[in-house]
């Protein structure tokens, strides 16, 4: 993790320009697995990278929220959202595809086939670990799965480390938490949906209600105070440039913009002695 992430560009992201898929180019499909909750292709486009296009809710989603948690200092691997794309069809016809998020499969980048459990890993306790689980929790991070948690090795040094410890595929977000089909870029939902309901002595109760509960028990008011001040660091062109990233329309960034401002203030008034808050409903 980064401690002083303010300059980064949060609309290319780590990649930057230089690992932007070619919006103009047609990709050649190497597979297709509609086995998640989202459709992806393996494509391949013709310069010879390989790309994973997600398709569906989570294609925007999952741009948001990874330039966001790259903004605050946490590992992220590139990835690009494109409002449509064309596949090359059996025929030799070109199919324009829906709206995508692209992440190119790079040499210098290995994803290991191991992962790390939020449990279990070499952060275990640390403040910066239990602040990336508040800060999911203000995104509406749905599925907070440990395979989701990928490690990477770089061919050499790159965003300060050669080891990643990376929150990956976090799409699910942006929307309604919960156990079954939670709608993912749901503003009305996103807004309606309460981040801190209770404070109970050391305890602090959320309005999440995805899977995982048991790893809210590891956050303390300290720690969401600590989230809330590292987004609040964030800037205004940041917090732009994340949703333009993934081609929202202004006003509708803007009202997910004030909603986590508000989640961002309700963690930063948090206090360690107060009894309770009220319910944000």
């Amino acid at each position: 993790m980064d401690p002083a992430p303010g300059a980064r560009d949060l609309f290319w992201g780590v990649g930057s320009s230089r690992h932007a898929p070619d919006p103009d180019a047609t990709y050649t499909l190497i597979a297709k697995d509609e086995t998640g909750f989202s459709v992806s292709y393996d494509v391949v486009g013709r310069d010879g990278v390989e790309w994973s296009a997600k398709i569906g809710p989570e294609a925007q989603t999952e741009v948001v929220v990874s330039r966001l948690l790259w903004g605050l200092g946490y590992h992220q691997p590139p990835l690009y959202y494109l409002p449509s794309w064309r596949l090359a069809a059996p025929g030799g016809e070109a199919l324009t595809i829906s709206e995508a998020r692209f992440r190119p499969k790079l040499p210098q980048l290995e994803r290991l086939d191991e992962t790390w459990a939020w449990a279990d890993n070499p952060f275990s306790g640390a403040p910066e670990l239990k602040a990336l689980l508040v800060v999911l929790l203000m995104l509406n991070s749905t599925d907070l799965k440990d395979s989701n948690n990928s490690i990477y090795e770089t061919a050499t040094p790159w965003d300060g480390a050669s080891r990643w410890y990376v929150v990956r595929d976090v799409g699910a977000a942006l929307g309604e938490t919960g156990t079954l089909f939670p709608r993912r870029n749901w503003l009305e939902g996103f807004e309606r949906e309460s981040f801190i309901t209770g404070l109970h002595g050391a305890a602090v109760a959320f309005g999440y209600r995805g899977r995982h509960q048991e790893l809210l028990a590891m956050i303390a008011p300290g720690d969401v105070q600590r989230a809330a001040a590292m987004m609040a660091a964030l800037t205004d062109t940041q917090w732009r440039d994340a949703f333009r990233a993934a081609n929202y329309a202004p006003a509708h960034a803007g009202e997910y913009i004030r909603r986590l401002r508000e989640k961002v203030a309700d963690g930063l008034a948090l206090r360690v002695d107060r009894r309770s808050i009220e319910d944000e409903d």
